[in-house]
């Protein structure tokens, strides 16, 4: 663990699961805005490095710490939380946004993908709050949350692991919400949409890798279908100290879970249709059955006209990629 020398005043601390890159990074960064001391945790240590280095260039004297742990391994979870509260300060935050995402229809989906995404997007929130929970019911307050997906609303096809992952996140999160009522301590449920973070460069791909990355590229980069990053990271940070039950990010996300809310029926068969026109796995898979691949690898797939439109569309995602860790991660 790379540790800041203490310096007076005490400021709260915050553990970010999930900050190496991306909007974790972002929420760090506006945890710091905030006041707060913030470890920073992935499994990355090279990463996890890079982004102090860079929050340290934007907020000259901020506390920030590096301490590298896998979410799914509940016994490096353990050793994480007793160090962090022994050796720098209690946990006053903790914020989970450790994801990964698979791309692809479910033929092409193996269980190690299913048990990738569960280990970390469900079982990892799980692993993380039972660890922190006890010291803070101890002191009789803190602040959780934990980031889950319109995903875990409404299942879009061609993402099932990553979906089922989430839907158990959201269950989790609530009822966490309703058993924490009157302690002190809140739980809040973070629900974004696509988000503009360069996330569709590091995500895993399957079955038809290069089609699969020509869809979903764009979704993750364009204006109407992707928000900004860094405005979702303000909104995200403010709900979870201000312990909201529910941050429900962009008007996409809050329509499509109310309408699933009412209407489930409707929702599944629309995202049938959208299916429809999504890739289909191939016959025999190039690259080996289950074989995934990285979006940044995909898109190399793609060549000529097509891998123009799908760079140009993607512009947006790109660039966001670059400026918070996400591409070189």
């Amino acid at each position: 663990m790379d540790i800041t020398p203490a310096a007076p005043p005490r400021q709260p601390l915050a553990l970010v699961m999930g900050a190496s890159r991306g909007l974790g990074l972002l929420c760090a960064a506006e945890l710091l805005q905030h006041g707060h001391r913030v470890v920073l945790s992935s499994r990355d240590e090279a990463s996890l490095a890079a982004a102090r280095t860079q929050l340290l260039a934007e907020y000259p004297g901020a506390r920030v710490d590096v301490a590298p742990c896998d979410i799914s391994d509940r016994r490096a979870v353990q050793a994480l939380v007793q160090r962090v509260e022994t050796e720098l300060a209690p946990i006053e935050v903790l914020l989970t946004v450790a994801g990964i995402i698979q791309v692809g229809p479910v033929q092409a989906m193996t269980l190690e993908h299913f048990d990738q995404a569960v280990s970390t997007m469900l079982m990892g929130p799980v692993n993380l709050t039972l660890q922190v929970l006890p010291h803070m019911r101890e002191r009789g307050r803190g602040r959780i949350g934990t980031v889950t997906s319109v995903g875990g609303k409404v299942a879009p096809p061609h993402l099932l692991p990553y979906s089922t992952a989430k839907f158990g996140a959201v269950g989790f999160s609530e009822g966490l919400t309703a058993e924490l009522a009157g302690t002190g301590i809140t739980a809040t449920t973070i629900v974004p949409g696509l988000m503009r973070t360069g996330s569709h460069d590091a995500a895993q791909f399957t079955g038809d890798v290069a089609r699969e990355f020509a869809w979903f590229g764009p979704s993750a980069s364009l204006p109407l279908l992707a928000m900004d990053a860094e405005r979702a990271a303000e909104r995200m940070v403010h709900g979870v100290l201000e312990g909201h039950t529910h941050v429900m990010l962009s008007p996409v996300t809050q329509v499509g879970s109310r309408v699933h809310g009412l209407a489930p029926s409707f929702t599944t068969r629309l995202m049938g249709l959208a299916n429809r026109v999504l890739p289909t796995a191939p016959a025999v898979d190039p690259l080996g059955p289950g074989t995934t691949v990285e979006g940044r690898v995909a898109r190399q797939g793609l060549t000529g006209r097509a891998r123009r439109v799908v760079d140009a569309l993607s512009t947006l995602g790109d660039r966001a990629g670059e400026q918070i860790n996400e591409r070189g991660a």
